[in-house]
């Protein structure tokens, strides 16, 4: 899951938002947030679902972004 998390953060910080401002618009805690950037979590299919929404995101966004990391 660490490839996740690392998708997720640069989401995050392209559109220069912190952790906290993310928990905040997901509903989400910002130590759950910056754990699942970690790849310390396995987040569930709602909290990633609801984290790409924040950040303007399509799971097809993702899907792209994970192939581009896994490929690096």
């Amino acid at each position: 899951m660490q490839i996740l998390g690392k998708v997720l953060r640069k989401f995050r910080e392209e559109l220069g938002i912190s952790q906290e401002k993310l928990a905040a618009m997901t509903g989400l805690h910002r130590t759950y947030v910056g754990s699942v950037e970690r790849g310390e979590r396995n987040p569930s299919f709602q909290s990633i679902n609801c984290l790409l929404g924040s950040l303007s995101k399509s799971w097809s966004d993702l899907g792209n972004a994970l192939d581009i990391e896994i490929k690096k």
